[in-house]
């Protein structure tokens, strides 16, 4: 199943995408939220909506929001794909590299993307996102893991290289900034993806292609990422993990490229959908 959100910013509602449309099921679910998630089954969802035709469609004109509501929390793997890390000169990391990013970074899959002030290189990844299914602490296997995980979508994870880089301290500032995790357009349920270690991923700047990769190429799958997470914080339902970038990112390239005003984002992962962004100067 497809999960959904839509509508105007701080009035988004739940959705279900199938068949190719939008259906509006907000007269039976509040959101797809941490409530819903941690106290709802998943599995006995298309049981508790019944019939989706019943449900009203949701008009072309909508805004697609994000397809979960803000998080608790989103969690970040840094150089999580092995061609990544070659890319960027580094050794391939032997556990996995943790930062987080600022839960209002979350928008739509095709909202503008806002160049910050002062900024340089604000660059792009595109990323499997994780969605926790509901809480997990001190997780004993990969395998338990997977019971732990609600779906997956396209994130964005937008960076400003100098920020984040250049400007001494964490990582944080340089992820942090409005707008910069997109995601969507559609969480799929786990149980309705074949395989998340064999996806392929994409990414295009003004229609040139710059990203192309696969989850294949993981360090760490996403059973094991969230298994590991497990040991030293409690993942919450509903909070987001970033699984990482494959080659291509534009710090990569040489010279470096960089996003300006006016160019435009598109980027998918296969089964999960895709997104599409304008980017604006702040």
């Amino acid at each position: 199943m497809k999960l959904i959100r839509f509508g105007n910013i701080g009035n988004e509602k739940p959705g279900i995408f199938v068949d190719g449309k939008r259906k509006d099921v907000s007269s039976k679910i509040g959101d797809w939220n941490h409530n819903f998630f941690q106290n709802f089954n998943l599995e006995g969802l298309e049981e508790l909506l019944g019939p989706l035709e019943n449900f009203p469609d949701v008009s072309d004109d909508v805004r697609w929001a994000s397809c979960v509501a803000r998080p608790g929390k989103i969690i970040c793997i840094g150089l999580n794909y092995s061609d990544h890390a070659a890319e960027s000169g580094m050794d391939i990391p032997k556990e996995p590299i943790i930062f987080q990013k600022a839960s209002n970074t979350m928008v739509g899959p095709n909202d503008n993307i806002i160049i910050p002030k002062k900024s340089l290189k604000t660059d792009w990844e595109v990323e499997l996102g994780i969605i926790i299914g509901k809480d997990a602490r001190y997780l004993n296997s990969k395998q338990e893991a997977k019971d732990f995980i609600a779906g997956y979508c396209v994130s964005h994870d937008v960076s400003e290289r100098a920020f984040q880089l250049e400007m001494g301290g964490q990582w944080t500032k340089g992820k942090s900034c409005d707008s910069f995790n997109p995601l969507g357009p559609y969480m799929v349920t786990a149980n309705d993806i074949v395989d998340v270690n064999n996806l392929n991923m994409s990414l295009y700047v003004n229609g040139e292609q710059m990203q192309k990769g696969n989850t294949s190429f993981m360090v760490f799958d996403p059973y094991t990422i969230v298994e590991y997470l497990s040991q030293f914080m409690t993942l919450e339902a509903g909070d987001l993990i970033n699984t990482g970038t494959p080659p291509g990112v534009g710090l990569g390239m040489k010279p470096p490229k960089y996003l300006k005003d006016g160019d435009i984002l598109e980027l998918s992962i296969e089964g999960l959908g895709t997104q599409k962004q304008i980017c604006k100067d702040a």
